[in-house]
């Protein structure tokens, strides 16, 4: 088998995590990295073994006998260089969200379809071992039909880097909801069997962050890019088609407990269970709990998990059905495209103050 060969746009932390799980697998090969800081970009070259680094990402591009391309850059370049990279004959795996919108997000997922090439999105947190274990308990049947459901990544001071292209709508077109909160999206969805979302009910706030409020205090902005444009909290009230109802909340910045909170729970027609994860990323499995009878009796227990594989996860299955062509067309981003049109109503509905359908 001839090896995958990848190159990788960004060499931030999400940069660095795509070419360690690259480096781990074999027959794939690192052939180029595009990033902007030249000492850190010729470390990362010499670290997993690339010999053509540049600070641009069309030349990148242009590498002869590439494969496929990972994006790993603020949001608002997602689009122009996924689409670029479609056209040239490459497979993507972008970072989330996969767009600031759905109408890039369905440009990217027409180049991939007319190339009939692979779009992936960096879902990672379905991926976590607590999240699966919860998933295989659900689609057992063992809760009979999910009906309601709340879920939620929550955040004292989580704001990243104030004053950076994260804070500027244009750039990150949205704040934690569009951030985290597609990542909340996404495994209450993937629990729940992937119902169609049928409409939403928002609301955003920006209390915070405005004020220098919530800000990470290792994490500062290079330069001021931008004043603060986007919401710090947002929550929605999510209707499922076959009457079942999933509650979103998000937050990069409140005044709550100091750690992170990731969650999930679940009320279904023969039992419940709940998921709780304190201080999220730096949790690796989570406490599961499940609520049921047997006999007329309260039969609840905690299953145990292993820990997930994150992005290492994430990369891993992307190079396998890069290794299987019968299933490309089956890998063209059309599940991320629904989370952003998920968001996107979402963001209507807040500003709107009414109910929104999605399509």
């Amino acid at each position: 088998m001839s090896p995958i060969r990848v190159g990788v746009v960004g060499i931030g932390w999400a940069g660095q995590q795509h070419l360690a799980a690259y480096q781990d697998i074999p027959d794939v090969e690192i052939v180029a990295i595009a990033g902007k800081e030249p000492e850190l970009l010729r470390s990362l070259g010499e670290q997993h073994g690339a010999t053509m680094l540049f600070e641009s990402w069309e030349k990148l591009l242009e590498v002869p006998d590439l494969d496929a391309v990972s994006i790993a850059v603020p949001t608002f370049l997602h689009a122009p260089i996924a689409i670029a990279a479609l056209k040239r004959g490459l497979h993507v795996l972008s970072e989330k969200p996969l767009a600031r919108n759905g109408v890039e997000g369905q440009q990217m997922v027409d180049a991939a379809r007319s190339a009939g090439k692979v779009l992936d999105v960096v879902f990672n947190h379905r991926l976590r071992g607590d999240i699966q274990t919860l998933g295989e308990i659900i689609r057992s049947g063992e809760l009979g039909r999910p009906y309601y459901a709340k879920a939620s990544w929550l955040r004292r001071r989580g704001i990243p880097m104030l004053g950076s292209w994260f804070t500027n709508q244009e750039m990150s077109g949205g704040g934690p909801l569009a951030d985290i909160g597609v990542h909340v999206l996404d495994y209450a969805l993937f629990l729940l069997g992937e119902p169609r979302v049928e409409s939403v009910n928002a609301v955003t706030y920006a209390e915070l962050g405005h004020r220098g409020i919530g800000g990470m205090k290792w994490e500062t902005a290079d330069a001021n890019v931008s004043a603060y444009e986007v919401e710090d909290f947002a929550a929605a009230f999510i209707r499922l088609e076959g009457g079942a109802t999933l509650v979103l909340e998000t937050s990069w910045a409140a005044f709550r407990s100091p750690d992170d909170l990731i969650d999930f729970s679940v009320l279904g027609t023969d039992g419940g269970a709940e998921l709780k994860a304190v201080g999220a990323t730096k949790a690796a499995v989570g406490d599961v709990h499940v609520y049921r009878d047997a006999d007329g009796e309260i039969a609840d227990y905690r299953p145990t998990a292993e820990p997930g594989r994150a992005h290492a996860g994430v990369v891993q299955n992307f190079v396998e059905v890069l290794r299987d062509p019968a299933r490309w067309s089956a890998n063209d981003g059309s599940l991320a495209l629904k989370r952003a049109k998920v968001i996107d109503a979402c963001y209507q509905s807040a500003a709107e103050n009414k109910e929104i359908v999605v399509e």
